[in-house]
């Protein structure tokens, strides 16, 4: 009987990695050319700012996960798949937060925002530790 692989098993963490890279990247270009055009005459400019955040976020994070994906596949381990984890998570935790924030004034959500940050710096403090020290 074959048992099914773990979702973050070492040989699909790359391709994982990729996977979230490019959905970050394709949905920060809409969510920033959106908030550029569309919610520019809706939102007032405090909310447009921070849309504008959680788009930035977004996308200066999505070249962090494609580092994910190489870096897990240069040197697998366990920090390698907690990077992507961290990086993905954070990205929805706190770029969601602040989409929602801005436009459904989600004042509740504010509250998630810097669980989301604490997830993108542990992400890249992972990433620093895959190097670093590498699975033997």
């Amino acid at each position: 009987m074959k048992v099914a692989a773990a979702p973050f098993d070492g040989a699909r963490v790359p391709r994982l990695a990729v996977l979230a890279a490019a959905i970050a990247g394709f949905t920060g270009v809409a969510a920033g050319a959106f908030g550029a055009h569309a919610l520019k005459t809706r939102l007032d400019p405090d909310a447009l700012a921070i849309f504008e955040t959680a788009a930035r976020y977004q996308l200066l994070h999505a070249p962090a996960l494609l580092a994910c994906g190489w870096i897990a596949q240069q040197w697998p381990g366990r920090a390698a798949t907690l990077a992507l984890a961290s990086l993905a998570g954070g990205i929805v935790l706190f770029s969601g937060s602040l989409y929602a924030l801005s436009l459904a004034g989600a004042r509740a959500l504010g509250m998630i925002t810097p669980l989301g940050g604490a997830l993108l710096l542990l992400g890249w403090l992972c990433l620093g530790v895959a190097v670093v020290r590498p699975r033997r």
